[in-house]
């Protein structure tokens, strides 16, 4: 029940250790039997931030830990951080273009911003607020603790900025944008990172804003008591549907013009997501190659409803400023954006947002490469326990990790993970030394808390 906070305590003490011997880089004794002990110190200790009964401090508030409870140390260390507020990030030069180009183009009534902007809201949500809001049901695998950051059974750090959607329909906005970081476990990779930051947009019309234009619009209207098929729900009028899905497609086509430029190749694929229907993915043709975006769809209305807003159809849209930002600047891996390297961030202190940012690389470093394979434990492995394990111990210095082969024993039917980790730091070179500190420790690691078998 409390593995994952004992994996959590322990390698968080082996992680602090190692971090503050590489930044000595003074000669040393191995530290693979010291690293060790700290891990089984720690096991045995029982105390500390991730013990049973314990409270997790997030943003100034006391959460009580209980058995959901897996929030590592060093994702907690990331809460607050908001780079996508923090003037001359990629990432806040980037929502400034998005959130300029709203204003511009989408006035209200009085010629005020059509479009709220909320990008300070707390990332620490309730689960009904980043599922039962959404209608996403109890059993779907996107609850899952294995891919999710809970802080107890009903608070976890949102997995996505469409946590609040409800909250905003109900305090009777019918249109505005949510920026923020989100948080999931995952791979680890040059695209993938546990901390990320979405976007979200919702837009909300009612009778005489969806018809009213149109000559002879009267007898049209949004609601109808029909059948759901693959174009419409069953409450919605084929009209008001198509009317909805061609201003949010327009209103996307926008954006990313504005941001990528004209003659830009865009498609729209029919998708699934669990809170809009129909559901749409937007693919762009850069550089040769077709790469998603963004999804987005026609609410469902049952949400619109719940939230008080019956009297309207709307749509909702969701973009990551990671992917957006990598694209469109050519930053070639995720981890920059948490770099304080200043060789990076000088590049995007530009006296005007939407001038054009080429990033150059930095010298890439070399990279050191060590293979771990184990035996699985009987039951409750889980890949993303591991990665969580690794990315605790060696943070950022990891820049991927693969597996590389799954083998089964054909007699006793055991089943084994090899793993390649390429260690690489964004700043320096690395020794085989200092990686070998690091790898011990995610062996030593893999073995007491995970509950596997070393093949090493």
């Amino acid at each position: 029940m409390f593995a994952f906070q004992r994996l959590r305590r322990a390698a968080a003490a082996a992680a602090a250790m190692i971090l503050w011997s590489l930044s000595k880089r003074a000669p040393r004794r191995p530290a693979g039997p010291c690293l060790a002990a700290a891990l089984r110190r720690s096991c045995r200790s029982g105390r500390g931030p991730g013990a049973p009964g314990a409270s997790l401090e997030v943003l100034g508030k006391s959460y009580p830990r209980d058995e959901q409870s897996n929030v590592p140390g060093k994702i907690l260390s990331k809460v607050g951080k908001s780079l996508h507020r923090r003037e001359h990030h990629p990432l806040w030069l980037l929502l400034e273009r998005v959130k300029r180009h709203f204003y511009q183009q989408y006035a209200g009534p009085f010629g005020t911003p059509r479009f709220s902007v909320f990008d300070g809201l707390s990332p620490v949500v309730s689960t009904r607020q980043n599922f039962d809001s959404l209608l996403i049901p109890p059993e779907h695998p996107s609850r899952r603790r294995g891919d999710n950051y809970y802080l107890n059974r009903t608070h976890m750090l949102r997995s996505h900025t469409s946590a609040h959607q409800w909250d905003l329909l109900r305090a009777g906005l019918s249109a505005f944008l949510v920026a923020g970081d989100v948080y999931r476990r995952d791979q680890i990779d040059s695209h993938h990172y546990p901390v990320f930051h979405q976007l979200e947009g919702v837009r909300l019309f009612n009778q005489h804003q969806l018809f009213g234009d149109i000559k002879d619009g009267e007898p049209l209207q949004l609601f109808e008591h029909s059948s759901r098929s693959s174009h419409k729900q069953e409450t919605h009028t084929l009209e008001a549907v198509k009317l909805v899905e061609f201003d949010l497609k327009q209103t996307l086509t926008k954006l990313i013009i504005h941001l990528f430029g004209e003659g830009l190749e865009i498609r729209w694929v029919d998708c699934y997501f669990p809170f809009t229907h129909p559901s749409f993915e937007m693919e762009i043709n850069f550089q040769g190659e077709w790469i998603e975006v963004l999804g987005c769809g026609i609410m469902e209305q049952q949400l619109v409803n719940s939230a008080g807003a019956q009297n309207n159809i709307g749509w909702a849209f969701g973009l990551g400023l990671e992917r957006l930002a990598m694209i469109l600047y050519k930053i070639p891996d995720i981890r920059l954006f948490w770099s304080e390297d200043e060789r990076f961030l000088k590049q995007f202190r530009v006296p005007n947002i939407n001038q054009d940012v080429h990033f150059q690389p930095l010298s890439k470093y070399p990279a050191l490469v060590n293979d771990i394979s184990f035996w699985l434990p009987p039951q409750n492995y889980s890949e993303n326990d591991f990665y969580d394990l690794v990315r605790t111990i060696g943070g950022d210095l990891v820049e991927k990790v693969d597996l590389i082969d799954k083998f089964q024993h054909p007699k006793t039917q055991r089943i084994s993970h090899c793993y390649r980790i390429t260690y690489r730091h964004m700043e320096k070179t690395l020794t085989q030394e200092e990686v070998m500190h690091i790898h011990q420790s995610v062996q030593d690691g893999a073995v007491q808390l995970l509950g596997v078998e070393g093949r090493f």
